[in-house]
């Protein structure tokens, strides 16, 4: 006789499902209720249908000319930090000891910075870059380089990036070093047997059994980088000029600072999707191409 599973566990899931659907899906509602409509006060709404959409995507309107420029602003920043933050954090992983008091040591000092606040992290490096009064701003007039955050872009940029690599290569680090931590001690004793080198144990053995973890932390980080607000618009404003203005400053400007909803409402459902189509794709293809490797792995 075939038992019958028994399915009542999906009852202590459903408080779960009511909280998202109350906290995650009734707003998302609402914003794409906003991108169909446009307001001129009073809550009385008019429907423009995909007027704004179309206005978005088109570069050569006012407003798709302000998306489509701090889209590549916000790609650009991603693609920095995350080319500084992988390898970085795998080398930093690689050095940390494996045993003793090292270990513990090791990991608090790199979980120091991800316990600061974004707003913290901002304010940090907004004093730290002054040229009057920050270490940094100071000592790089002093070592004779015309340093202004404020007023030179690719200062502003430089800071911002450093300050994002201060913050958050730390995590790396640490989804790195626990993959390390996962090998088998009788991988190194194989490798130490077959006389391979420091590179060969990197590559043949370490980088493979660390790629689940990548994988994590290239899509932890490239969504974190792509929507960062907090900490460029305490430091710079957006500024100098528009050259740090991010998609997230840009959607605060449109939707707070001038108020238009309908617009702003339409900007966020796109940069959402730009987000979740991108990470599908990578977690995709990274997955495929991990799935292709075991499979030539095993042919052989």
């Amino acid at each position: 006789m075939e038992k019958i599973p028994n399915q009542k566990a999906w009852l202590l899931v459903l408080p779960v499902f009511a909280i998202v659907a109350f906290s995650a899906v009734i707003p998302l509602m609402t914003v794409v209720n906003y991108s169909v409509q446009d307001t001129f006060g009073n809550n009385k709404f008019f429907w423009n249908g995909v007027g704004w959409y179309q206005e978005l995507l088109d570069p050569s309107t006012e407003l798709g000319g302000r998306f489509f420029a701090s889209l590549w602003r916000n790609l650009a920043f991603s693609g920095a930090v995350l080319a500084i933050q992988i390898p970085l954090g795998i080398i930093v992983a690689l050095a940390m000891p494996r045993e003793g008091w090292g270990v513990a040591f090791s990991l608090v000092v790199l979980a120091l910075p991800l316990l600061i606040p974004w707003n913290v992290v901002g304010t940090i490096w907004q004093i730290f870059g002054r040229s009057d009064i920050g270490l940094m701003g100071w000592g790089l007039n002093r070592l004779g380089f015309d340093y202004n955050y404020v007023a030179n872009p690719i200062d502003a940029w430089l800071t911002i990036i450093i300050m994002d690599v201060w913050h958050w290569s730390s995590l790396v680090a640490l989804l790195c070093y626990a993959g390390l931590k996962s090998i088998p001690e009788a991988y190194y004793q194989a490798a130490s047997i077959d006389g391979a080198s420091r590179w060969a144990v990197f590559t043949a053995i370490q980088l493979p059994k660390m790629r689940h973890v990548l994988v994590i932390a290239i899509l932890l980080r490239f969504m974190d980088s792509f929507m960062i607000y907090t900490e460029p618009f305490v430091v710079t404003g957006g500024g100098p000029g528009n050259s740090t203005t991010f998609l997230s400053i840009e959607l605060v400007k449109l939707a707070l600072g001038q108020f238009d909803l309908g617009k702003a409402a339409a900007m966020s459902i796109v940069y959402m999707l730009i987000i979740i189509i991108v990470c599908w794709v990578f977690f995709t293809v990274m997955t495929n191409a991990g799935a292709d490797r075991k499979g030539a792995g095993g042919e052989r």
